[in-house]
């Protein structure tokens, strides 16, 4: 078995553990309340939580398990994360195997959830220890995007029905919202040179963004794992900066750059700086919302594909 994967394998033994401890210990308990008295919409990352408040309005408390800043892919739940999911009335998660440290809590807890991904037309890695499963990131897409806000509102509808027109009303305006953000960047690419359309990040986390707004796509590492900037990933990457000629690399705010540096320095190229993929920033940061974090990222890579 690949050590990805045994290692992966292992995390989830343990929150099971973690899981079931905390579980019996507020399995008994009623049901907290929120202190706004408002239905908790717990949510496993900040990206969606966002989208889920946006089209909850106010009629919903909304809250992410993982904090800004959190590697979701190798999270581990604790005692207060899972204490505080007994209190809530949804839980929305990705799904596409993003979340592969909380299956079990969603297997156990007896909140209904919703996963955001159905509907969405997978990708399949290409490379690596997950080769053949889906790519979790289509959140990264404005259009795919759209789908997740159609599984909220419906998600959110069935929790609360006397607000159903409220819900129906914000996901239409937030659908259009992303709906002229992705024409708007789907025209900055297509001013680029075609041989400059090919994005090079660490993690493969924008293939359903260069899929919807014509990019190509390489990386070093399909999914963050513990195998991160391996020799032979470094290599490879270095090989493909340098056959394509494109002069500019990037990295994620949740990973380390010093591999995707390390091929910038050896291939020629430039590093054109750190992109927001698994959460937003903090309030004040550059990406407080997903809508930001879109724009800042495509901008971000533009910028660099030109030249500019």
């Amino acid at each position: 078995m690949p050590k990805t994967r045994v290692a992966v394998y292992r995390k989830v033994a343990a929150a099971a553990t973690l899981i079931a401890t905390a579980l019996a210990l507020v399995g008994c308990a009623p049901a907290a309340s929120p202190r706004s008295g408002k239905p908790l919409v717990l949510t496993t990352f900040t990206v969606i939580a966002d989208m889920a408040q946006v089209v909850g309005g106010d009629a919903v408390e909304v809250e992410s398990i993982t904090k800004v800043g959190a590697e979701i892919h190798g999270y581990e739940p604790t005692p207060s994360d899972l204490a505080k999911a007994s209190s809530a009335r949804l839980i929305l998660d990705n799904g596409f195997g993003l979340e592969r440290w909380f299956e079990d809590f969603l297997a156990r807890s007896e909140a209904p959830h919703a996963v955001l991904t159905e509907g969405v037309e997978p990708i399949d890695i290409r490379s690596g220890d997950y080769a053949g499963l889906p790519n979790p990131h289509a959140w990264m897409s404005p259009i795919a995007g759209q789908v997740y806000v159609d599984n909220i509102r419906d998600a959110l509808t069935e929790l609360v029905p006397t607000e159903a027109e409220q819900f129906a009303a914000n996901a239409e305006a937030y659908k259009a919202e992303l709906q002229v953000l992705a024409d708007e960047l789907a025209a900055v690419v297509a001013e680029l040179p075609e041989r400059q359309r090919l994005l090079i990040s660490c993690e493969g986390a924008f293939s359903y963004l260069a899929r919807d707004i014509g990019l190509a796509e390489g990386y070093l590492w399909p999914v963050n794992s513990d195998t991160q900037g391996t020799p032979q990933q470094i290599k490879a990457a270095i090989e493909l900066v340098r056959e394509s000629g494109v002069g500019v690399v990037f990295c994620e705010t949740t990973v380390s750059a010093d591999a995707q540096r390390q091929v910038a320095r050896e291939a020629g190229a430039e590093y054109g700086g750190t992109l927001y993929v698994d959460s937003l920033s903090e309030p004040d940061g550059p990406v407080p919302s997903y809508l930001e974090l879109l724009r800042y990222d495509v901008d971000l890579i533009a910028e660099g594909l030109s030249g500019g």
